[in-house]
């Protein structure tokens, strides 16, 4: 999973989604015509994310299920990029070219409620709740023994429109986390930083002694990309709590005091985390890219072949930034920081419960009958044991593998249920990992083998697991928004998504300008706050308001 700060793609969803419910309004449930491939397959036209090392087509997984349930894939992708990959969904909602099934990531480019709530309303997606109850017993028992997925999947008006992933994820739960260079720390003689003023005098000591002894004022305190930040997240939070939000792509504006729902976003801790953020800015301790590179780029300055370039990077997980298994071992540097302690002795993290909060399984209205049973009962394979280990690892011998003697499981206490190989122990394009997680709970993760070494290529989920053990405890449940459960009036979702999407915006743009100095924190405070209600914070709070209050009364 990615974390993302502030990337929103360049159309208005309200105007995409307005404009897609007029082109498709007179379809029915019955669907399109079904379209059947030359040896007899149900072509079902889907669009899916995928990364430059899988092709969807050859891929092994496809293979497995196409056989299996008779469906000839007619895939239209994006890239893992966000921004662009919402962008080109959204084109494809507003044109009226929108694909049979939707199979998304929810930290690519999910759906947010307001988009299902709108899509739903207009027709354009499907309800799932009789498919599922008629097909897809492993999806109902999911369903029915799960709280919190009922919740989230369930729209007020009773319908599924769209489906979410589970998995339960502990490393993606605490997702703002900073890892940083212990070998420069060691060599400067360093401890690692507990406080915001620690930290800035480490990012001093990276910056200015020449941590990698190369004789060049190379070094990078610390940087990121759109994409992956946790920047906002990790430095915030010493400040004021700073909630994850429940689409990935955008924090979220929401955070509870008491039963009373309210943002942090004009709050004068906020205003003095952005300063602190700011200061370290204007010294040149956080790269300028941070806020305008991509992944590939991050990736560029992290495996540089010249020198060890980066000092600390804000991001969900190492590999974001460092080639694993690099030869020069330099991925083996970093270690996470645990949540500093700001001025006023607040030391918060974000919390995302679930840790997949986007929408990423919808069914439109342009699938056949034939269709949309046969892609039901490939999401039911999925959410199988069997389907959940072959959809998100590759083939049994591949990509995985039954326990083997001495296996430890990544919960001690647990008994080991699988081994699944490392990235160099397989080859590319055996399955389709993040777009099939849909059933992975707390068990089949923590009873999964990993070795003991965490810093080898088959330990890392070990070491992300301990690592996140020094951010557990730090949320606030108390302040904590069950966004997910939490569903707005139906006839308020169009209003409700462009109030999301113009504050959305709002924020980030000037959150990047005060942070970068184009506009000056202390004099212009007052006009973003006063702008924050003119851009209708007000309406936005007083919408979630209602709807948690249904929410804490039992109701949709």
């Amino acid at each position: 999973m990615r974390s993302t700060m502030g990337k929103v793609a360049a159309l208005a969803v309200a105007t995409a989604l307005a404009v897609a419910g007029c082109s498709s309004s007179d379809d029915t449930q019955d669907g399109a015509a079904n379209e059947v491939s030359a040896d007899g397959k149900t072509v079902i036209d889907v669009f899916a994310p995928a990364d430059p090392t899988t092709n969807l087509d050859s891929n092994q997984v496809t293979k497995i299920i196409s056989d299996k349930f008779k469906i000839q894939f007619k895939w239209q992708t994006t890239t893992f990029d966000a921004g662009p990959a919402k962008e080109k969904r959204q084109i494809a909602l507003a044109s009226g070219d929108y694909p049979d099934l939707f199979l998304l990531i929810p930290w690519v480019d999910g759906f947010t409620q307001a988009e299902v709530l709108k899509l739903g309303g207009q027709g354009v997606a499907l309800p799932l709740e009789q498919l599922i109850k008629d097909n897809a017993p492993n999806i109902q028992k999911a369903l029915d023994s799960n709280k919190t997925l009922k919740e989230m999947s369930t729209a007020p008006d009773g319908h599924i429109y769209a489906l979410p992933q589970w998995s339960d994820c502990f490393h993606c739960t605490y997702p703002d986390k900073l890892w940083i260079n212990s070998a420069w720390l060691k060599k400067l003689n360093l401890q690692v930083p507990k406080t915001t003023e620690e930290l800035r005098t480490v990012l001093r000591a990276f910056k200015t002694q020449d941590p990698n002894g190369n004789g060049k004022a190379d070094e990078i305190p610390m940087s990121t990309d759109v994409q992956d930040s946790s920047l906002l997240g990790f430095l915030m939070n010493a400040f004021t709590y700073n909630p994850v939000g429940a689409n990935n792509g955008v924090r979220s504006l929401l955070t509870l005091d008491g039963d009373k729902v309210v943002t942090p976003v004009n709050k004068p801790e906020w205003k003095e985390g952005l300063k602190y953020i700011n200061s370290l800015y204007k010294e040149g301790l956080i790269d300028q890219g941070s806020f305008t590179q991509n992944a590939e780029a991050l990736q560029a300055l992290g495996n540089d072949p010249k020198a060890v370039r980066l000092g600390s990077v804000p991001v969900l997980w190492p590999g974001i930034f460092v080639q694993l298994g690099s030869k020069d071992g330099r991925d083996k540097q970093y270690d996470a920081v645990p949540p500093l302690t700001g001025p006023a002795g607040k030391s918060y993290t974000g919390y995302n419960y679930p840790s997949s909060t986007g929408y990423t399984f919808m069914l439109t209205n342009k699938a056949s009958k034939e269709a949309q049973v046969a892609a039901i009962k490939m999401l039911d394979y999925i959410y199988s044991d069997e389907g959940r280990k072959v959809s998100v690892m590759g083939p049994e011998g591949v990509g995985w593998v039954k326990p083997r003697p001495g296996d430890v499981a990544l919960d001690d206490k647990t008994k080991v249920g699988y081994y699944r190989k490392g990235e160099t122990e397989h080859p590319k394009n055996i399955s389709w990992d993040a777009m099939a997680q849909y059933n992975i709970t707390l068990q089949y993760r923590n009873e999964q083998a990993v070795p003991t070494d965490i810093y080898s290529d088959a330990g890392l989920e070990r070491r992300l697991f301990q690592a996140t053990k020094q951010y557990e405890g730090h949320e606030d449940k108390a302040q904590w928004f069950p966004q997910t459960s939490v569903w707005p009036d139906p006839s308020l979702a169009g209003e409700l998504a462009t109030l999301q999407t113009n504050l959305n915006n709002y924020v980030t743009q000037n959150q990047l300008a005060f942070i970068t100095g184009s506009k000056n924190i202390d004099t212009g405070w007052d006009e973003y706050v006063k702008g924050l209600d003119g851009t209708g914070m007000p309406r936005y709070l007083e919408i979630q308001q209602q709807a948690y209050d249904k929410y804490k009364s039992g109701q949709k």
